[in-house]
């Protein structure tokens, strides 16, 4: 049980990596906060219920500061401390610079940056209490360029400069601030985009073709990254490549 007695809060935990590492994290013993801003991670919830663990659903939009301060609220009311905070939430909107509207590029930062900022302020005092750890949900396009994904890819490129600015702020106080840098990974999320495309199998064969490994990553193995940023406890401003190659 490698986070037994802890408390984690993760957002974007109604899908793909987030319910994933909620599922995962809640096996190894931490009490579970799980936000999403759908009712989706209800399900999640569920599902650590049915195997006697312990998690609590808090549903909002990350960008809102009353959805900061109210997963901290609840997370403290229902298991009174924080030791981790998992960053996970996010969206992709395609673009380049010319063809993307300010709207979609303000929406991206908002939910990518400003939501990872909004949430990491409120458990910070928490945090500073346990000398926990933050992790941030960056993406492989965070270091690496690829078509129609300008917003998306600046939005995580600035999780990772995130990242060490706070590892670098928090290490006196005992926090560690890791992030994670997925490749492509086959979610709910990744299904919805691929059906949009006029020809969804050669979409698919292409969002492939960006691993040197020939597949897509799976939540679960996002999950055991995360996992492993968690308790790697000689690790702060690191960022973790998972990526089936992609940045070789």
């Amino acid at each position: 049980m490698k986070l037994k007695n802890k408390v984690a809060i993760i957002t974007g935990a109604g899908a793909g990596m987030g319910k994933a590492t909620a599922i995962l994290f809640a096996k190894e013993g931490a009490k579970i906060c799980a936000n999403s801003q759908s009712s989706s991670a209800q399900e999640t919830v569920n599902i650590i219920k049915n195997n006697n663990g312990e998690a609590i659903f808090v549903q909002g939009d990350i960008s809102k500061p009353e959805t900061a301060e109210q997963i901290v609220k609840d997370t403290i009311d229902a298991f009174g401390k924080i030791d981790i905070l998992f960053n996970n939430a996010g969206i992709v909107i395609p673009g380049r610079v010319d063809n993307m509207s300010l709207e979609d590029w303000i929406r991206t930062f908002e939910v990518n940056v400003h939501g990872v900022f909004l949430v990491t302020k409120a458990c910070l005092p928490e945090l500073k209490k346990t000398k926990g750890t933050v992790i941030h949900n960056a993406s492989v396009l965070a270091v690496k360029g690829v078509k129609e994904r300008a917003a998306y890819s600046a939005s995580k490129g600035a999780l990772i400069a995130l990242t060490r600015a706070m590892a670098a702020d928090y290490i006196e106080e005992g926090i560690r601030v890791n992030c994670l840098c997925p490749g492509t990974t086959d979610t709910e999320s990744l299904a919805r985009r691929i059906a949009q495309f006029d020809d969804p199998i050669k979409a698919k064969a292409d969002f492939i073709a960006r691993q040197p490994m020939k597949r897509l990553g799976t939540p679960e193995e996002m999950a055991e990254a995360a996992l492993y940023l968690a308790t790697a406890e000689f690790s702060t401003g690191i960022y973790l490549s998972v990526d089936g190659g992609a940045t070789i």
